[in-house]
């Protein structure tokens, strides 16, 4: 309802109520909630002047439009009396039956909650969500609602209110909206929200709209007809109408780089049919008149989108050369379209759900199961509202086991979020995956409707780190971690164990002979740990080589000798000077990868010569023990490896360009990886360089092209 509207009466409600809601005892329950609410609000007015029952009217009559159920709308009437005046739960459990007064209690503890974009209060704000979506979907739809006549009022706010509250809504409950598949509400939400963020763009769309609404009209007018008589001739009964963009997904082009011009779906047809067959001859009429664009059609009807959205797409030259984007679909794929998982929770004639419906159904519930579990995991206030953001509330696809059950995934899920998303045993357990009844490695990545079978093995030996960057969902990420966290130390007291074995054999040493407790007590003295399995574990991380170990016992004369006393015959690495000292052996720590230009130091290992780190390095910053001064020298003619993170649109010759730019940068490329994304894409480069200078400089080139996003130094 916007600005100067004549506000809504029950009689208009009941009046709309009645086209699909005819049964007495609803429209008289419906007028109950109406005069309770009534009451419950006299006295109290909105900050726009009108008094307070209007808000819920106005609530209840946009429920109608998604077809909500007398139960629903009875709750949109008195969705704010427990909040706002002195009724309980109790009282309206009493008066309206516990199924009413739960959906209005579930609506009153989100709205309890003052928004804010701050990431503190958005986890509450998900949390609050949870709470009310963990019983019944339809709180939400109530609260969209709710919002929406919020929005159609937001003028009546003042200014840094009417922004924040845009921004809530178009960050959360408009995506929440269109996750469902609320189209109707979705559009409105965002169009208003556009509005209070950015009116000189909403406003400036709205007008080239206006200026072009004519001519628009008139195209679109010949258009209908022409494609009207096709179907009629050959007797199919139909219904087609215009259909407007709205203007936040003309805004969203225009965001991408494209002209008011070029957006050809501007002009638009849809056609409603009885049948899915009558969709697909229809399709095949318009095609042998009107010539269609390559790689614009689409079918959502044999692979529906996530949200359940079914429709035939095809983009067509048609009057006049004019570009007409046309969708086809049924009746019954239409209301879905439009309400979305609201036309599931249908009025009494739809009471008997098919099986499609329920299984869509199914899969919209595991939307709040999923932010659940993210809740659940371990994790910072930003990363949980990230992840909801970026998994939970993006494109999302839906999978199935081999018994049927199906499960929600982000989009570019692969096997292994599947597994994690079973059961942690079976992403631990798992050796392998079949999708479709092929075997597929463990980065395919997943569409809709695949039956995803994972393979076992309780003698695995666990995940790969190489999953962590296979894994698309935090809750899989979060899982592997958790495992190595646990099981790091094991592995590497293993490993060290393995080593110090390999090391006694090749002396011809034996195990038990050299591990006396006499024998022990001195080396662990030496690397002051406690037990054998502290001495496993820092052979096994590197912190000891075994070599030096086994010399603390079987070369006595050598063990007090500092690693200072022990030159090397060759200086191994000439570009670094170590103070005071010739010929003594370096090498660059993997974990920060220093470069000639970073200021470095020295960390004396044991067995294992001296370790160059940038001064900056967490693994080094803090000791003051076995550091030596070390510096670059004046004359280096080596390379040095780099890693780089190149954030980048997507764009076909990107790979090339900058190939192009770091053969003109005389940089070699060791290696490179690429990382798809839902909205850009990660190269991973690893680069030899001459030092610093020469990698900020190559950077500093890559971040000019105009689809760069970022290019950082990675250190590992």
């Amino acid at each position: 309802m916007t600005k100067g509207k004549k506000t809504y009466t029950i009689d208009d409600l009941i009046e709309k109520v009645r086209t699909y809601i005819t049964d007495s005892s609803d429209i008289e329950l419906i007028n109950k909630s109406y005069l309770y609410a009534k009451d419950k609000h006299s006295g109290q007015y909105r900050t726009s002047g009108e008094e307070y029952i209007n808000h819920p009217l106005a609530t209840a009559v946009i429920l109608t439009s998604v077809y909500a159920d007398t139960e629903t709308i009875c709750a949109g009437l008195l969705h704010d009396v427990l909040e706002d005046t002195d009724t309980t739960k109790q009282e309206l459990e009493d008066e309206f039956g516990r199924e009413i007064a739960n959906l209005v209690y579930g609506v009153s503890k989100i709205s309890r909650i003052h928004f804010s974009t701050e990431n503190e209060a958005l986890v509450e704000y998900y949390k609050k969500i949870i709470v009310g979506m963990s019983e019944d979907v339809r709180v939400i739809i109530i609260k969209l609602a709710d919002r929406l006549h919020n929005m159609r009022t937001l003028w009546a706010l003042p200014e840094d209110r009417r922004k924040a509250k845009a921004k809530e809504t178009l960050e959360i409950l408009a995506p929440i909206a269109h996750h469902l598949g609320i189209h109707k509400i979705k559009s409105e939400l965002e169009d208003l929200s556009l509005r209070y963020l950015k009116p000189d763009v909403f406003y400036d769309i709205a007008e080239k709209l206006n200026n072009t609404k004519l001519e628009r009209d008139n195209v679109v007018a010949e258009m209908l007809t022409s494609v009207s008589n096709i179907l009629t001739e050959h007797n199919i009964k139909h219904e087609i109408k215009g259909r407007s963009k709205s203007i936040y997904s003309i805004y969203k082009k225009l965001e991408k780089g494209r002209k008011f011009s070029d957006i050809y779906d501007l002009l638009a047809l849809r056609v409603l049919v009885e049948t899915e067959q009558e969709c697909y001859t229809i399709i095949g009429l318009i095609h042998s008149k009107y010539k269609p664009i390559p790689k614009r059609f689409k079918d959502y009807i044999a692979m529906p989108k996530a949200n359940g959205y079914q429709s035939l797409h095809t983009t067509v030259f048609g009057i006049d050369g004019y570009l007409f984007e046309i969708q086809i679909r049924t009746h019954e794929m239409d209301e879905i379209a439009e309400n979305g998982v609201a036309s599931h929770w249908a009025y009494k004639e739809h009471k008997d759900l098919t099986k499609q419906s329920q299984n869509s159904t199914e899969a919209k519930l595991q939307f709040f199961k999923a932010i659940i579990e993210l809740n659940e995991d371990k994790m910072s206030s930003e990363d949980f509202v990230n992840s909801v953001k970026n998994e939970v509330l993006n494109d999302n696809i839906y999978v199935f086991s081999p018994k049927g059950d199906i499960f929600e995934l982000p989009k570019g899920s692969t096997p292994i979020d599947f597994a994690y998303r079973i059961h942690t045993r079976v992403g631990e357990t798992m050796v392998g995956a079949i999708v479709n009844n092929n075997i597929v490695p463990l980065d395919y990545e997943l569409k809709d409707n695949d039956i995803v079978k994972i393979n076992t093995n309780k003698n695995s030996q666990g995940p790969s780190k190489e999953w962590l960057k296979i894994a698309r969902t935090t809750q899989a990420k979060n899982k592997i971690r958790s495992f190595f966290s646990k099981s790091e130390k094991e592995i590497y007291i293993e490993r060290g164990k393995d080593a110090l074995e390999k090391e006694l054999r090749k002396r011809k040493l034996s195990f038990q002979d050299f591990f006396t407790d006499e024998n022990l007590k001195v080396i662990l003295e030496d690397i002051k740990e406690e037990s054998i399995d502290d001495l496993y574990l820092v052979v096994g991380n590197n912190k000891y080589s075994p070599n030096y170990i086994v010399n603390l016992i079987d070369k006595q004369e050598e063990e007090i000798k500092d690693i200072k006393l022990k030159p090397i015959p060759k200086n191994t690495d000439a570009d670094i000077i170590v103070e005071g000292i010739d010929n003594i052996k370096v090498n660059l720590a993997n974990c920060c990868n220093p470069l000639p230009g970073d200021e470095i130091i020295g960390y004396i290992t044991k067995g294992n010569g001296i370790s160059i780190h940038r001064k900056n390095c967490p693994n080094v910053y803090n000791l003051e023990e076995r550091i030596v001064d070390v510096s670059w020298n004046s004359t280096i003619n080596n390379k040095y490896l780099a890693t780089i993170m190149i954030y980048s649109k997507p764009y076909d010759k990107a790979l090339l360009e900058i190939m192009q730019k770091a053969t003109v940068s005389n940089i070699s490329i060791d290696s490179m990886r690429t990382i798809n994304k839902i909205d850009d894409i990660l190269y991973e480069l690893d680069i030899w360089v001459n030092n610093l200078e020469h990698l900020n400089n190559f950077i500093r080139d890559l971040n000019n092209l105009s689809y760069i996003d970022n290019v950082v130094r990675f250190i590992r």
